[in-house]
């Protein structure tokens, strides 16, 4: 019976965590909504303010990482869902420059700040790794909410963040081995095989194998046949990207892609995901406020460091995905740059990892996560600013258009 009432409490406490992360994640994001800023900005603060920094109602746990976890997912099956396969390969090789020099850029930045602050080779090694990596479900939550999803840059961004997350993983791969003093390159030469060729595989033929298997799918006796099927797919491939070595979202974002051609049985599937996806991501979003504890900034070594990290990580991302997407306009270039800076969950994840292997010290790793969450916060507003329309309600001409001499606007680059 103790155990019993024991298990009922544990229960009631985590029911108790979700339903308070919940209900301050909608109050919050309905204050900036009538602020006219992004809902996702606010729903990020409602977890710092619920969180170890403020009241301390909620503290992160592993069940609440989960449900985060499954809240990602989500989010980015149902961008794939709204994601055309030949849309993604039209943008392939702007995406590829866009992940690429947006991926060395930061490291380099990483690096030489962690040296500069007296830290160790491998400490500037996991620095420079953690601003490599973009969390592409912050922007794909702002891009979904504003309608955005099917523009040119929106496309580039989230094939750039799938390259950016494989170029992600071998170098977190071959920093982890630098730290341990085994580099197996083999196995990372195996592991990038793999996480590339499965990416490039399920892009290619996803689609067209899941378009032969509607029939076959529309004649099962299941309710909602093609939603269900979907929830396995979506699962199904986060798992396969796990074991493969890329992160779970890259394969659920695979899985809507396979699903996105339009047909009535799509349709109703993205109707009910939308459904789950709201249910599901505000607890992603409050669990990255809940991340930061204001507590360690108490030294003003700790402060600078965590400042300048971040705004390099913002400069880094802005000027090297910017540069990728060159020969689109300026504006849709600016585009493309604030839409890879968020760093998120990602950033966190490797300053872990790095804390877990007792390489990098408290002072970096509170830089780090102040970082992930701030570039986080701060992206929102600059994606729905850059994104916005080419002039406003008042006629101010858009500053990333020029005028000529018959007086009508002509877009610059």
């Amino acid at each position: 019976m103790p155990l019993v009432l024991g298990a009922a409490v544990e229960h009631a406490q985590v029911l108790l965590a979700l339903f308070i992360m919940i209900a301050a994640a909608k109050v919050m994001a309905e204050i900036f909504e009538r602020l006219k800023q992004p809902a996702v900005v606010g729903e990020i603060l409602a977890g710092v303010v619920i969180g170890p920094s403020v009241l301390g109602w909620v503290q992160p746990s592993e069940i609440i990482g989960i449900v985060a976890e499954i809240g990602v997912i989500f989010l980015l099956f149902m961008v794939g869902l709204e994601t055309k396969p030949q849309s993604i390969l039209r943008v392939g090789k702007k995406a590829f420059l866009v992940g690429t020099l947006g991926v060395i850029l930061p490291f380099i930045a990483g690096y030489f700040i962690a040296m500069a602050w007296d830290g160790s080779f491998v400490e500037a090694m996991f620095i420079g790794a953690a601003l490599v990596a973009t969390s592409v479900g912050i922007t794909a939550r702002v891009l979904g909410g504003l309608g955005l999803l099917d523009k040119r840059t929106s496309k580039i961004i989230l094939g750039a963040a799938v390259i950016d997350d494989i170029l992600g993983l071998i170098i977190l791969s071959v920093v982890s081995a630098v730290s341990t003093g085994q580099v197996n390159y083999i196995e990372l030469g195996k592991t990038a095989l793999l996480a590339i060729g499965f990416t490039a595989l399920v892009a290619t033929i996803g689609s067209h194998a899941m378009k032969r298997l509607s029939p076959r799918v529309a004649a099962l006796r299941l309710d909602k046949p093609f939603f269900n099927t979907g929830l396995i797919l979506c699962l199904g491939l986060s798992v396969a990207s796990m074991y493969v070595g890329v992160a779970a979202i890259i394969g659920a974002f695979l899985a809507g892609m396979a699903l996105a051609e339009p047909t009535e049985e799509n349709h109703g599937m993205h109707k009910l995901t939308s459904g789950v996806t709201e249910f599901l991501v505000p607890f992603f979003l409050v669990n990255i406020g809940m991340q930061l504890n204001l507590a360690v900034f108490r030294e003003w070594e700790v402060i600078a460091l965590a400042l300048v990290i971040t705004f390099f990580a913002c400069v880094t991302k802005f000027i090297g995905c910017g540069l990728g997407a060159w020969g689109l306009s300026r504006r849709e270039m600016a585009q493309v740059g604030v839409g890879m800076i968020p760093r998120g969950e990602v950033g966190i994840v490797v300053a872990q990892i790095g804390l877990g292997l007792a390489v990098i010290t408290d002072k970096f790793f509170a830089a780090v996560l102040f970082m992930a969450v701030a570039t986080t916060l701060i992206a929102p507003p600059l994606i729905k600013y850059f994104f916005a329309e080419d002039k406003n309600k008042d006629g101010i001409p858009d500053p990333f258009e020029e005028q000529d001499v018959s007086g009508e606007f002509t877009r610059i680059g």
